[in-house]
C-alpha cells in the first residue's frame, strides 16, 4: 500500500456517495473551495464521534466560502445517515464501504487487518493539490486546534 499523499503531491482520485447516496467526486468537491478530507475508522466509536462533534462545533472556522469539511469511512451509507442525523453534523459524510476502502487505500491510511482507515486528514486546494497532511493511529485523536491552524493557513 502506498503511503499517505505529501504536501505538494496531487490529491488521489475520489468519488464516493455522501450519507443520502449522491456521490461526491473531489474534483466538485474542490471545484470554487478547498477540501479538508477527515477519514475516521467508525461512525458511533467514541473517539470519532467526539472529535466530529469538536469540528462540528466550530463548523465556521472549517466550512467557510474556501474550505468544505468531508468526513470519510468505510461506514455503509445508511449507517453514515443514522450517525448525522443522530449527531446533527452539517458536513457531508462520505462512505468508502464499496469497493471497501478503495479511497483509504489511495490516501494510505487504510489498515488491512482491521478492515478500516485510520485518523488521516488532508486539506486539498482547488488545483487538487494536497496543502497539508495529518495522519494518526486509530486510537490518538487528532489535535483539532491543528486543523483551524492549516485551514487559517491556506
Amino acid at each position: 500500500m502506498p503511503g499517505p499523499p505529501r504536501v505538494g503531491d496531487r490529491a488521489p482520485y475520489l468519488a464516493l456517495p455522501d450519507q443520502h447516496g449522491e456521490v461526491v467526486t473531489l474534483a466538485d468537491a474542490v471545484h470554487e473551495r478547498a477540501a479538508l478530507l477527515v477519514f475516521f475508522p467508525f461512525a458511533f466509536s467514541p473517539i470519532c464521534t467526539g472529535e466530529l462533534l469538536e469540528v462540528q462545533l466550530d463548523i465556521d472556522r472549517f466550512a467557510n466560502d474556501r474550505v468544505q469539511v468531508h468526513g470519510i469511512s468505510c461506514d455503509p451509507v445508511r449507517s453514515l445517515r443514522a450517525w448525522a442525523a443522530r449527531e446533527g453534523y452539517r458536513f457531508p459524510l462520505l462512505s468508502d464501504f464499496w469497493p471497501h476502502g478503495e479511497t483509504s487505500r489511495a490516501y494510505g491510511v487504510f489498515d488491512e487487518r482491521e478492515g478500516r482507515p485510520g485518523r488521516g486528514t488532508f486539506l486539498v486546494d482547488t488545483d487538487l493539490t494536497v496543502r497539508w497532511t495529518l495522519v494518526h493511529g486509530p486510537d490518538d485523536e487528532r489535535p483539532v486546534g491543528l486543523l483551524h491552524e492549516a485551514v487559517r493557513a491556506l
